[in-house]
């Protein structure tokens, strides 16, 4: 069959960008070896987010009598809060299923493997093989968690984000290898829920691409909330031939041997590009990521990639925006590349963190003269009303032009604050044009026009 364009994965990049294929007026077709939304939407962004809500309502649950209300018998059915998680998973799988048919797009079920001549075959759960053509064939085939020699999981007592959101039982003693944001909302989540958690870093900072004010804070919180926290430490190997998992970990102190009934190893992902013909195509790539350029085209013509399997933000948003600019392009629209110094990232623990541009090491490094402000959370109304003092946000301008070099902030709901900045950056916003604009009042946003008021000698409310 021949198509226009054809996608391979069906992730936040693949399947929205089938959809903006269609609607330029293309035949589209994406291929799926597994569930239609990819990673993200049945193994990622969306359930973890599914069982990080129940975390925090029983916290609140918990802490009841510090809002005034009282509640008796307070508890947890862990497997019916996976359930939910698996549920809202589900639904939105069904979701992109009915978008899929909306926008005119054939699913087509299998493993696709390219070939030459701007061609691909699909192996359907029976083996049945089927060759498939298109103009256009745009790789979009994701990540998965990837493996340490010292820490190879075996999917039962060491295992990576998939197992984690199943468990069949809650674990008593967990340690988390790695504090990203899959790690740190793992953490979270298990400690909300009652486990012992320990979490193992091998950076000097939790959160290490952070802003050094946000990690700092950070790990207070983490420590508060009960999590025991390792940071320049590395796991060398674990044992998992006992009842639980024995795993020697290195620090500054030495080795020690730490015991649980389980590992989670969040150390980063690994792209999946194996085993998808690209040797076969002659499709360069370094350091298992394919290489493209500025439009996502590979050194063959009518192959391109986004998303996980190319350099760059590993994040979903990332991978959707590539896939529209992509085929954007395809169509011979006029579109831009896409900025990568403005990529908001956001990490889904409590507190929460979101940020955009450079930190203030990466800003000093570069030679900027700086202005930063901060205002913390508990100088703010709504954050002191709604019970959530923890956190802060901190603004850096360049001194000079005022332009905003970045936005760091930790705290409640602030992954829904961040876009304001990411906008304000794209719009070449100024610290002055920031601090004129009126916010609205009690939010916890206004607390982004009073960090950039303390960036210039203004702020109110300090």
């Amino acid at each position: 069959m021949k198509y226009d364009i054809i996608i391979l994965g069906s992730g936040p990049g693949g399947y929205v960008t089938a959809i903006r294929a269609s609607q330029l007026g293309f035949k589209v077709a994406i291929v799926e070896k597994e569930n239609l939304g990819g990673i993200c939407l049945n193994w990622g962004c969306i359930p973890t987010k599914a069982l990080l809500k129940s975390a925090q309502v029983y916290d609140y649950l918990k802490h009841v009598d510090e809002y005034g209300l009282k509640a008796e018998a307070i508890d947890k059915d862990f497997g019916a809060v996976v359930k939910r998680s698996r549920n809202v998973a589900e639904g939105m799988s069904k979701g992109v299923q009915f978008l899929m048919k909306k926008n005119k797009i054939d699913v087509i079920d299998g493993f696709g493997k390219l070939k030459s001549g701007k061609k691909l075959d699909v192996t359907d759960a029976k083996g049945k093989v089927t060759e498939y053509s298109a103009d256009h064939i745009i790789i979009a085939t994701g990540a998965r968690s990837r493996e340490l020699p010292s820490l190879p999981q075996d999917g039962k007592k060491v295992i990576g984000y998939r197992e984690a959101m199943t468990l069949a039982s809650q674990p008593k003693k967990m340690i988390v290898v790695g504090s990203g944001a899959i790690g740190v909302e793992f953490a979270h989540f298990y400690n909300a829920m009652g486990t012992d958690v320990t979490i193992v870093e091998f950076l000097p900072n939790l959160v290490p691409l952070e802003d050094i004010d946000v990690s700092k804070q950070f790990e207070r919180s983490f420590r508060k909330s009960g999590i025991k926290v390792m940071t320049s430490a590395s796991v060398e190997s674990v044992d998992i031939s006992g009842e639980g998992v024995k795993a020697v970990v290195k620090s500054k102190k030495g080795e020690e041997i730490l015991e649980a009934d389980i590992v989670l190893s969040a150390v980063g992902i690994k792209s999946n590009i194996e085993n998808i013909g690209l040797e076969d195509v002659g499709i360069v790539t370094d350091r298992d990521k394919i290489i493209v350029n500025d439009f996502y085209q590979t050194n063959i013509p009518g192959y391109y990639a986004i998303g996980d399997v190319v350099p760059g933000p590993a994040l979903a948003h990332v991978a959707s925006a590539e896939g529209i600019t992509c085929v954007e392009k395809i169509a011979g629209l006029h579109t831009e590349a896409i900025d990568y110094g403005n990529i908001p990232g956001c990490t889904y623990a409590t507190p929460e963190i979101a940020s955009v541009g450079l930190t203030e090491a990466q800003a000093l490094e570069k030679g900027y003269e700086l202005k930063i402000g901060k205002f913390p959370f508990s100088a703010s109304g709504k954050a002191k009303a709604a019970g959530t003092p923890d956190g802060f946000v901190k603004v850096i301008f360049d001194a000079k032009y005022g332009e905003w070099l970045g936005c760091h902030m930790i705290g409640a709901g602030v992954t829904d604050m961040i876009a304001e900045a990411v906008l304000g950056r794209k719009l070449e916003t100024t610290g002055h044009e920031v601090l004129k604009t009126i916010h609205p009042h009690p939010t916890m946003s206004e607390a982004v026009m009073e960090a950039v008021a303390d960036a210039y000698g203004e702020v109110i409310h300090l």
